[in-house]
């Protein structure tokens, strides 16, 4: 693979997979959107095909793999693969979104959770198992993004759906003074890690947010060999 600084219009429209370290605050389209027209203006281009091959949330940091030109055709491939994480679960409380992008709604007790109650809720989750995916969502219904429903302040139910967790390892060490939990996490496609926590903190009598996210890995792909928009874009123009 020739190094970035190297690369042609050619390169780009017949097909590059960059991959990309997205920072925190940052929506999956406007890290596409920015190389998009970094790359457009760098060679005077009237249009690049270019898309992403999984999103992650604005709250989440990491790897997010970006295909341009004919390679866009494989990114139905990519979002195929195995996905690795890397976070915390809060205990203790809720929040509608399963994460920090909205107020917690609901607080609950804690004092009840053992490390053997832990491992022993760590241990329904590994394997196939069904999954509500969060309100708080992209998916559509009746034409609708989840998500837009869920801002409106209404209601709705979404359908369970079949993944597996094929490693989930947590870190208790700092439970007991703050009621967090580090986690790494393998999974397929269509998991939600918000909604992990949240089962799990249920699964423990208790309540539990996604406080923090990080994808490391997609298949072979490597958190490690990315760099991040501005990163990219500074190499382009070099």
């Amino acid at each position: 693979m020739k190094p970035l600084n190297l690369l042609s219009a050619e390169d780009f429209l017949e097909g590059q997979l960059l991959l990309v370290d997205k920072p925190l605050g940052y929506t999956s389209f406007q890290a596409v959107n920015s190389l998009k027209w970094a790359i457009i203006r760098k060679f005077q281009l009237k249009k690049l095909k270019i898309g992403h091959a999984g999103t992650l949330d604005p709250l989440a940091s990491g790897l997010l793999i970006i295909c341009t030109g004919k390679s866009t055709k494989q990114i139905s491939n990519y979002q195929g693969l195995e996905k690795t994480y890397t976070g915390t679960f809060t205990l203790g409380a809720t929040t509608p979104s399963f994460d920090l992008e909205t107020e917690i709604d609901a607080q609950f007790e804690t004092d009840h959770i053992t490390p053997e109650a832990i491992e022993a809720a760590r241990r329904q989750f590994v394997g196939a198992i069904m999954q509500h995916p969060p309100i708080f969502s992209a998916i559509k219904k009746d034409g609708k993004r989840l998500y837009e429903i869920a801002r409106e302040g209404k209601t709705t139910t979404t359908t369970a759906r079949a993944i597996e967790i094929y490693t989930f390892n947590l870190d208790n060490r700092d439970f007991e003074q703050h009621q967090k939990l580090n986690f790494s996490v393998s999974c397929s496609k269509g998991t939600y890690i918000r909604s992990l926590a949240h089962d799990f903190g249920k699964s423990l009598g208790s309540g539990a947010y996604l406080s923090e996210l990080r994808r490391t890995a997609i298949g072979p792909y490597q958190v490690n060999d990315a760099q991040t928009p501005e990163e990219i874009k500074t190499l382009l123009c070099t």
